[in-house]
């Protein structure tokens, strides 16, 4: 399976999105992530069936089975994982200070390249914690 990555940001009401596989397609969503990744979906599958109709060139990629990987800016990945941690949790998984994590969930600041391995590290840290636990 391919990964077809979706750059996405936060706005003020809701989520945006591009690809560089898909030039000129872009997505403006007022609503939470799950709308957002449906309607990006439906977006994508929209614009395939244009391409496709019309006899229009694409990328390959979509020809087999691929999937959507969201890559977020820190403050919408943070802003994102504030509505499920606080910030001490964040801070306790991260390694960085809740004060810090909170100006950049709120784009007063932008983290380092260190900083934001050390929260990506963090939280895939966690995932990994979490699927090696069984109810």
């Amino acid at each position: 399976m391919n990964d077809v990555v979706i750059k996405a940001a936060r706005t003020d009401g809701g989520y945006c999105c591009a690809c560089d596989l898909l030039p000129g397609w872009v997505v403006a969503y007022d609503g939470d992530i799950e709308g957002f990744k449906e309607y990006v979906q439906e977006s994508v599958d929209f614009w395939l069936e244009g391409r496709r109709k019309d006899g229009d060139a694409y990328p390959e990629v979509f020809d087999g089975e691929y999937r959507l990987v969201y890559d977020f800016d820190v403050a919408t990945l943070l802003d994102y994982y504030r509505g499920i941690f606080s910030f001490a949790a964040l801070q306790a998984i991260t390694g960085i200070n809740q004060k810090q994590l909170s100006h950049y969930a709120s784009g007063i600041s932008k983290p380092r390249h260190q900083q934001v391995e050390k929260i990506k590290s963090g939280l895939r840290r966690l995932a990994k914690d979490i699927e090696m636990v069984t109810v």
